[in-house]
């Protein structure tokens, strides 16, 4: 792997592009959160695909596929950040949290399961954290049976789960996810089986947008607010939210929401995750893919603005970074 561009800012996030041997390119991404320092909570995010075949309709990552990353190249992201700083691997942050969520679906990759497996041969992070967030694909059982072994033997209370679901009306989440994917009642499940009483709960994501619904009574239905908690996030400013028209429900001044109201009166947790507003300008937030921006060429409001340090070239014959 060689990192060839990067672009963002040490005290928010970091985003870097990087070439792997195929010549194909990745992006891994490293943050804080303000005003939490690095010693407190480090969040890596990494890919697990050379884009991604879901397609969502807000999400850059989807504008192309081509396969999957071995567990190697998936660990070489996660490698250079600690090494960066934790020369050792031994990394002293109390919440050290590896998301892999960056590029590509993770359940269509069983090599994620091997790096699982591996993280905490190769780290000493007592903290550590591994947060695995899907739409739950059609097809995917084995990796989810595979994975809650996985959890069961080596994280226990130590593993965040998160379904991205996006709205409870059936027809428009098809729309904005549209493969095949597992429906509420096979989600609620196994997320039944999956929670651990004193772990975390199970998490449902909604990057909420304008005429996304979520109805409190169908997800009473199917999940019990014992286990499952809910986490909006707003839609962020990305190439493939201007061409499919969305815009988001949350706004970066605005707190309160009666939807969320709703939902905590029925007796769920509801986290309100807005974050940074210059996460949006580095394109550091899940969901965004700066690859597409070097591609496009363009700008767009709101997103991609940060300047990029180009580190070294790719081999691309234009002289460009040999976005695929």
């Amino acid at each position: 792997m060689k990192v060839i561009a990067k672009t963002g800012k040490e005290s928010i996030a970091v985003v870097y592009i990087a070439a792997m041997e195929n010549k194909k390119l990745i992006e891994f991404v490293e943050s804080v959160q303000p005003p939490l320092p690095r010693e407190e909570k480090w969040v890596l995010i990494v890919s697990t695909l050379y884009g991604c075949p879901v397609g969502c309709r807000f999400c850059d990552a989807g504008s192309y596929y081509s396969g999957k990353l071995s567990a190697e190249d998936i660990i070489s992201q996660i490698d250079y950040m600690i090494i960066n700083r934790f020369p050792n691997r031994r990394v002293p942050v109390q919440k050290f949290k590896i998301q892999f969520a960056r590029m590509g679906e993770p359940a269509f990759n069983q090599n994620v399961l091997d790096v699982l497996e591996e993280l905490p041969k190769i780290y000493d992070a007592p903290g550590l954290l591994p947060a695995l967030s899907t739409v739950a694909p059609a097809g995917t059982d084995g990796f989810f049976d595979k994975l809650l072994e996985i959890k069961e033997k080596t994280y226990r209370r130590r593993f965040q789960l998160q379904f991205s679901i996006h709205t409870t009306d059936m027809g428009k989440r098809d729309w904005v996810i549209p493969i095949k994917k597992w429906n509420f009642k096979r989600i609620a499940e196994y997320g039944n089986v999956f929670y651990e009483k004193g772990g975390r709960k199970i998490t449902l994501n909604f990057a909420l947008g304008k005429g996304m619904p979520i109805d409190p009574d169908i997800l009473l239905h199917y999940f019990n607010p014992k286990k499952f908690l809910i986490k909006i996030t707003p839609i962020n400013p990305t190439y493939q939210a201007t061409v499919n028209k969305m815009s988001s429900t949350i706004l970066s001044d605005k707190k309160n929401y009666d939807v969320i109201d709703r939902l905590r009166e029925v007796g769920y947790n509801v986290i309100l995750s807005i974050g940074e507003l210059e996460e949006n300008y580095i394109g550091s937030n899940c969901g965004q893919h700066i690859t597409n921006y070097l591609r496009e060429r363009e700008s767009i409001k709101g997103g991609y603005t940060y300047p990029l340090q180009e580190i070294a070239r790719s081999q691309s014959p234009s002289g460009d970074f040999g976005i695929i």
